[in-house]
């Protein structure tokens, strides 16, 4: 039986034309084309005229989009695949930076990378998509890389600082009992007391840090995270808010280290309104987002707002009621329940979730979102801008392949 030629040692390791093999159509040539279009200057004026000439930010930002929207977060495992993926080879012209050169551009350039967002949410606009007709709201919880085993709370630095007081007092005691028949071991040495001081000196320090933060227990080795309840139970990590349009385009994203998600919507609102120019028609969100003075103040700026209160969104699962339905006495807030209760109203209400619970959902499960890779506000507010714009582009690839031509 015959079978075709095999030869792994052929002269021709890659083809001669991509397209060819990938289709012309591939994602990794509608990322090419849109950040073609994009002003990477913010990136450019980074960099000096001495040293070694540093990789282009075209290429840079070309492979980091187009990982994350495979889900590759790791800078090593984008350097894996930079060398393996000959779509990764095409984006970055055969060239291979290594694992920390492509972390410390991730590091280096985190407002430039803000920036790309609110480019493609703009250029999308332009070409008509991230319509306004309806922006559903959400906040979801990420963890922290962080372990919960390494906390430190006031009440444990306080037991921790009387522990290392009474041990010095211990060895003090025995250096003035010079005469005193030493016990074999108790006496501390010259380096155990030096660690101790150290650690007494810190102690005020981390204090300090706690009190600013507003918190009675944090992480050590991600001080800006928080312990946030979830439906589990509490997560130690950040709180992720997107404002999602009518077609599916993220056109707000935020990273905040907020328990609740009330002080959130009016700020997203007036994200939104900002970046696209125009405030939204209609605005929907879950009952942990409610407030009057929330729908008030999205109303004075005319915008129709569908937000339940924690008792009326009890009273639509199965078996609940609206028991404080006679005890409303604002008006506005009374209004808006009347709305609620209609058919018309339940029907608007219920597109929340169709808008912007699938979004969370892809960048949870499928880009890695369930757990940030880098440890900071800072940082985590960088991983989800990217992740964010490669959800972006992903959608409008799958829509509209041909926009970018």
């Amino acid at each position: 039986m015959g079978f075709q030629s095999y030869d792994p040692d052929q002269a021709y390791l890659l083809p001669p034309n991509v397209r060819d093999v990938l289709g012309a159509e591939h994602l990794c040539f509608f990322v090419h084309r849109v950040v073609e279009r994009l002003d990477l200057g913010a990136f450019e004026r980074v960099y000096g005229a001495e040293g070694r000439p540093p990789y282009a930010p075209t290429l840079m930002v070309k492979v980091w989009l187009y990982a994350y929207c495979l889900g590759v977060t790791s800078s090593r495992r984008l350097e894996q695949r930079l060398v393996e993926d000959l779509a990764f080879r095409y984006l970055a012209g055969n060239a291979c930076p290594d694992f920390w050169t492509l972390n410390d551009f991730r590091r280096r350039h985190g407002r430039a990378l803000n920036d790309l967002f609110t480019q493609v949410v703009e250029w999308a606009r332009a070409a008509g998509w991230g319509r306004l007709g309806h922006v559903a709201i959400d906040s979801t919880r990420v963890a922290a890389n962080a372990s919960r085993d390494k906390i430190e709370t006031v009440s444990g630095l306080r037991r921790e600082r009387a522990r290392i007081r009474r041990q010095i007092r211990r060895w003090q005691k025995q250096c003035d009992a010079a005469a005193a028949p030493e016990a074999p071991g108790q006496r501390l040495s010259a380096e155990e007391m030096r660690v101790l001081n150290e650690r007494l000196a810190a102690i005020p320090r981390r204090l300090q840090t706690l009190a600013k933060q507003g918190v009675t227990k944090g992480s050590r080795t991600d001080p800006d995270s928080r312990f946030l309840r979830e439906r589990r139970g509490f997560v130690l990590g950040y709180t992720v808010t997107v404002a999602v349009s009518e077609d599916h385009l993220i056109v707000d994203q935020r990273v905040t280290q907020e328990a609740a998600d009330t002080a959130l919507l009016v700020p997203v609102v007036a994200a939104v309104t900002g970046r696209c120019g125009a405030p939204p028609e209609r605005v929907s969100a879950d009952s942990g987002f409610f407030s009057v003075a929330n729908v008030k103040a999205l109303e004075d700026q005319g915008i129709d707002v569908y937000l339940p209160d924690a008792n009326q969104a009890a009273a639509w699962k199965p078996g609940g009621h609206d028991r404080m339905g006679g005890r409303v006495r604002d008006p506005v807030h009374r209004r808006l329940r009347q709305k609620l209760r209609t058919r018309e109203g339940q029907a608007e209400y219920q597109k929340r979730k169709k808008i912007v619970e699938p979004v969370l959902g892809v960048l949870k499960e499928q880009r890695g979102m369930r757990r940030f890779r880098r440890r900071g506000l800072l940082a985590v507010t960088v991983e989800t801008a990217l992740a964010s714009t490669a959800f972006n582009l992903t959608h409008l690839w799958r829509v509209a392949p041909a926009l970018a031509c």
